[in-house]
């Protein structure tokens, strides 16, 4: 695959953006375990919160295979500001396409512009992978519905203002929108994660909070069957190519070292076993880029297999990121276990990407009975 020239010309205005502007907090943002203001405020002035979002609601309208080159340069660059933009854009989405048109007309040019922040209530400090067995509860009360319940892990969760919420509404998951500031709404940081330390992961508690029925997304029972999976498909997406660009960036830290590092009096670049390692990260990233770039034109084109596309891509780019950074660290030696070096930090970022949007083994269950239907 060959990208368009407009396609090259934006990887190209992405990565300066990100060799500008992100990579220089991203240390920072990992020690002080938030994203610096100043990142989130430069992502917006670019427009890059709405890129997943038409032109008609103040987004960029970006066709699928030019935002996953979005997500991977800023993968690159950090993976925490990557998470903001895939949970932002996970809500959007579903707004968009399950949302009522009046919903449409309110919250989605506010999140285009980033005058709001968002934010994907699933799991639950008991339910993970098993998504349909949330403990959330939703109950009618009048014009309003009345929500009772805890999540947990959720990105953006310490600043975003609104919150993708999905709850059991008459016994069926149900999605709905809850805006920070309402009552009985409250949220509890979560520090001290290994990787993505940034991404502002919360604990959020929901003690009889009223919204009202306006609120909903989509109808009642639509909750992951048509609103969560319109979403993680996004999500596994945005991912794959954050891992591309993480394994990048690794890749990149590792040449640069194995040229100016010398042991007995040669480069490491001269050691036939460092090259083995240099030549298994360029092949693994070329491939993921691949699976990636396939599975955006696929979106582009509407073709429904995209989603199992999406899977494999997903799936081999979070085990190839973690080889990818386990032997940039090994190239690295001493120096790649210590935060002075910035493959330190990636190597922790890249073990998250096996859980998050869907464990590794998930994938295998699933894209083995895809494969055992269709073959």
């Amino acid at each position: 695959m060959e990208l368009t020239p407009e396609q090259e010309r934006s990887k190209h205005e992405f990565r300066t953006f990100v060799d500008e502007e992100i990579i220089p907090f991203a240390e920072k943002n990992d020690r002080e375990e938030r994203i610096d203001p100043s990142v989130i405020d430069k992502v917006i002035s670019k427009g890059y919160l709405g890129s997943m979002l038409p032109r008609q609601y103040g987004g960029l309208d970006m066709d699928q295979v030019t935002l996953g080159i979005l997500n991977e340069e800023i993968g690159r660059g950090c993976s925490s500001v990557r998470s903001l933009l895939t949970v932002h854009g996970m809500v959007g989405l579903a707004i968009l396409r399950w949302g009522t048109e009046e919903q449409r007309q309110h919250w989605l040019p506010k999140l285009a512009k980033g005058e709001l922040l968002s934010a994907f209530g699933l799991t639950e400090p008991k339910v993970g992978s098993d998504a349909k067995s949330i403990e959330t509860t939703a109950v009618a009360d009048g014009d309003d519905y009345i929500l009772n319940g805890t999540k947990k892990w959720t990105t953006l969760g310490q600043v975003a203002d609104l919150f993708l919420i999905f709850a059991r509404c008459e016994g069926k998951p149900t999605a709905f929108l809850v805006e920070r500031g309402t009552q009985g709404f409250s949220t509890k940081p979560i520090t001290g994660l290994m990787g993505a330390r940034a991404s502002s992961i919360a604990e959020i508690t929901l003690e009889d909070v009223r919204i009202p029925k306006a609120n909903i997304v989509g109808q009642v029972g639509m909750g992951l069957s048509h609103v969560a999976m319109t979403c993680l498909d996004y999500g596994r997406y945005t991912i794959a190519c954050g891992c591309v660009g993480l394994a990048q960036a690794c890749l990149e830290e590792s040449v640069k070292y194995a040229r100016k590092r010398k042991q007995f009096g040669s480069p490491l670049r001269e050691n036939q076993l460092i090259q083995k390692m240099i030549t298994e990260m360029v092949v693994n990233v070329k491939a993921a880029r691949l699976l990636c770039y396939s599975a955006g034109s696929m979106k582009e084109l509407g073709d429904p297999d995209s989603i199992m596309e999406t899977w494999s891509a997903k799936y081999f780019a979070s085990l190839m990121v973690n080889k990818v950074a386990s032997d940039a660290v090994q190239i690295h030696g001493a120096n790649g276990c210590y935060s002075g070096y910035p493959v330190e930090r990636h190597y922790r970022d890249a073990k998250i990407n096996e859980i998050i949007e869907g464990t590794t083994q998930m994938h295998e269950v699933l894209i083995a009975i895809n494969a055992f239907r269709t073959i």
